[in-house]
């Protein structure tokens, strides 16, 4: 996968790294081109424990790899390469032997991570290469986002660019001094052959070791230098807001929505921006933008027209053809984006895409404990010939299956919907993966397929709607792509979080039930009561490796979200309790915001602070979102002033490349608004209740917290942290709402009209 991170300096070639390229490009040059030596084997089965048992009933020897959990380390675990997993004995193994470390960092869903292990680490002549000059570690990006992100920064810095697979030298002391993403096995398009950079980096190893060194020491001072924002005492304020939006807008794709060029990303964190900008300003090109941009996603082939999700991103810039992997953390944040653009317009249509995601969710990514699975592959078996892979292959269709399966008549209507032709209808496909193969779009609109066929409306939809179904039916008894069946415990609570709001604006009880069945899982499996911390992955029934900023950030954000769902304060101590862990663990008491890491493992070389919502937001950003909200439902001064602090430690940051953050930009309204506290006096499940937190659901209030004061047990546990709390009662032996800010509320209320009209002021 390609990264690309606005704002990052790139790295001159100073001296020593020069040096280590010259010696490289001349070692490739005598080396000429090679040859591909290797047949293409194909990826791995649905699952890395199927795989497994596949390789050795074969009788495949394994390497070290083999007792790791990770879905990715797994797959490769029967390579040539003696491949090591990140620790201290491949450390020792490199300074006893006196070899550089090559660090090669994917995860298990990669497609180009697959295409460089079939080209090269199954190769056994590039792998006795790897193994006479090299020791060779592999990492899974998902499972050390730690480790990771230290180089990925290096190798950004370097390059000017970054991805998967990254590949990245180190020395002894775990510097880089080269690094690169995925490398052929000859050289081809400007890249140097994987086999003639090996020869090259062992010729500078041995023969310019001081000019490694330098490099080494010169790329960690920079990476030291720019590895967390300076402390900033800029004042910020909504100016920063209409900055930032204008920033987003400069770059908005009028024809076909999105921001930027090919290849497009969904960075649902823009939505997240976007739409609290235009709940402040009421500017409706703000809410234009979201709603264009999730309206041509949906309708296009990065969105899962038969089965529901979203792939991970388009490769053009009419989001038709998409990268097939399907992440966890793109359908959690999606599934926000969608049910928030609902609650704006009430159009059903934000509402259905909602569903979809939510229910392919519940349907193909839930672990059997109720934890979700972390992604589905791009690549799978070939329908025709299994034993061959591709990416897409899951998904694509010929124009002729289409018709076999659906017949004449629901196959026109069905390829007029789809964009469907005879030879195909990929238009961005350099490679030539698809052709004669359709990627499903929405090419027509149901009110032009009306005319066109001369039906109604609701023929057609029921036409579409059963052609559908009996594709899904067919699709499903095809090879799966690899699932990737680790629980990630920042995703799961990025995923708790999308189903406690599904809940709340689709009235969906199995989307609460998920919510809590997950929590309960992570809570009970992924969390040490004892100890009071988190770990970070499970799979195949262990829990480990710690648990980062994020893990602690995001599970938090989605106990708050179940907790003003299920209004069970359980869910609000466990919150309370890891914000109080976090706080301990990862805070800068001098500069101000969190690190992302605790600091424990010295084998990773910087304690850094993340400053891009990307894919995924920062830990800081959801942080400070969540310090600020905790902060209204405990009265906790000193985690308001936390959560302002995070937001300005950012500062500097936020001025130069506003977009960067759209997510921190998002608790920055939140600092800078009046939040709206929302206190439900009723007694749970009961329908008075329940129709006054119907209305809250119903509304796009993004500033706000809600709290149940049931007369019982769960408010006096809010008392301990709220005493204001105890005062609030049911009036007349009926649900009350009161609506306040800063805890000055009006007057009480259970007339449900008036609550409304409060709610709307």
């Amino acid at each position: 996968m390609i990264k690309s991170i606005p704002g990052k300096n790139k790295i001159l070639l100073f001296g020593g790294l020069l040096a280590i390229a010259v010696v490289v490009a001349l070692v490739i040059a005598m080396k000429g081109h090679g040859t591909n030596m290797i047949q293409d084997r194909g990826l791995k089965p649905n699952t890395a424990a199927a795989f497994v048992a596949k390789e050795l009933a074969e009788g495949k020897k394994p390497n070290r790899l083999i007792d790791e959990k990770s879905p990715y380390l797994l797959q490769h675990a029967f390579n040539p390469v003696d491949w090591y997993p990140w620790g201290e004995e491949a450390f020792e193994k490199a300074r006893s032997e006196d070899k550089p470390i090559f660090v090669s960092i994917g995860y298990s869903t990669c497609h180009w991570c697959h295409v460089m292990e079939r080209e090269s680490f199954e190769n056994p002549e590039i792998a006795a290469l790897m193994n006479k000059y090299f020791i060779n570690i592999k990492i899974d990006r998902e499972e050390r986002p730690d480790v990771d992100r230290v180089y990925m920064s290096a190798t950004q810095a370097m390059t000017g660019g970054g991805g998967w697979p990254m590949s990245v030298f180190l020395t002894h002391d775990l510097k880089p001094f080269y690094a690169g993403t995925y490398f052929p096995p000859e050289s081809r398009h400007g890249r140097p052959g994987f086999p003639d950079l090996l020869e090259g980096i062992h010729r500078a190893w041995v023969e310019n070791r001081g000019k490694v060194q330098e490099s080494a020491d010169q790329i960690t001072e920079h990476l030291q230098k720019n590895s967390a924002p300076e402390s900033s005492d800029l004042v910020l304020d909504k100016d920063l807001l209409k900055t930032a939006y204008d920033q987003v807008a400069g770059s908005y794709d009028t024809r076909y929505g999105g921001f930027g060029g090919a290849p497009k990303f969904p960075r649902p964190v823009i939505f997240n921006f976007l739409l609290r900008y235009f709940h402040r300003s009421k500017d409706n090109m703000a809410l234009e933008m979201s709603l264009e941009t999730l309206r041509k996603m949906a309708e296009g082939g990065m969105h899962d027209q038969i089965g529901g999700g979203f792939h991970r991103y388009s490769v053009d810039g009419q989001w038709r053809v998409p990268h097939f992997e399907k992440m966890l953390y793109d359908q959690a944040q999606l599934a926000v984006s969608y049910l928030e653009a609902y609650q704006i317009t009430k159009d059903s249509y934000f509402a259905d895409v909602a569903q979809d995601i939510l229910d392919y969710v519940l349907r193909d990514m839930v672990d059997s404990r109720g934890g979700f699975h972390s992604a589905e592959d791009a690549d799978s078996p070939l329908p025709e010939n299994p034993e061959d892979h591709g990416e897409g292959a899951f998904y694509v269709w010929t124009k002729k299956e289409m018709f076999d399966i659906l017949g004449s008549d629901a196959g026109e209507i069905f390829s007029f919907r789809y964009g469907v032709e005879e030879a195909g209808n990929a238009l961005s496909d350099p490679l030539n993966e698809f052709t004669g193969k359709n990627l499903l779009y929405v090419a027509n609109s149901l009110d032009s397929m009306a005319a066109r066929f001369e039906r109604p409306v609701s023929d057609i939809e029921r036409i579409l709607h059963e052609a559908r179904q009996k594709l899904f039916a067919v699709r499903s008894k095809r090879p799966r792509p690899h699932l990737d069946d680790k629980v990630i415990t920042s995703w799961n609570g990025l995923m708790i979080g999308a189903f406690a709001r599904g809940y709340q604006v689709l009235n969906q009880p199995r989307y609460l039930e998920a919510a809590e069945r997950a929590a309960n899982f992570v809570m009970s499996d992924l969390y040490d009561s004892g100890k009071k911390i988190l770990l970070r992955r499970y799979r195949d029934g262990a829990s480990g490796l710690e648990a980062h900023l994020n893990d602690y950030a995001f599970l938090v954000n989605g106990l708050l979200d179940l907790y003003e769902a299920s209004l069970d304060v359980k869910w609000l101590v466990h919150a309370l309790e890891l914000t109080e862990k976090q706080v301990s663990l990862f805070w800068d008491e001098e500069a101000g915001g969190f690190y992302d890491t605790s600091g424990k493992d010295k084998t990773v070389l910087l304690r850094m602070k993340e400053d891009y919502d990307g894919a995924e937001p920062t830990g800081n950003s959801i942080a400070a979102l969540n310090l600020l909200r905790l902060s209204q439902m405990t009265d906790n001064e000193d985690w308001y002033q936390k959560g302002a602090k995070t937001v300005s430690a950012f500062g500097n940051r936020l001025q130069q490349i506003p977009s960067a953050m759209p997510q921190m930009l998002a608790a920055l309204d939140y600092r800078l608004d009046k939040p709206k506290q929302i206190i439900i006096a009723g007694k749970p499940g009961a329908d008075d209740t329940q129709k006054m937190l119907a209305e809250v659901y119903e509304r796009y209030i993004p500033n706000k917290i809600i709290l149940l004061a049931d007369g019982g047990k769960a408010q006096k546990v809010l008392a301990k942290h709220l005493p204001f709390i105890e005062s609030v009662s049911m009036i007349d032996g009926k649900a009350t709402a009161y609506i306040c800010e800063n805890y000055v509320c009006h007057l009480p209320t259970s007339d449900v009209d008036v609550m409304v009209g409060l709610l709307e002021e």
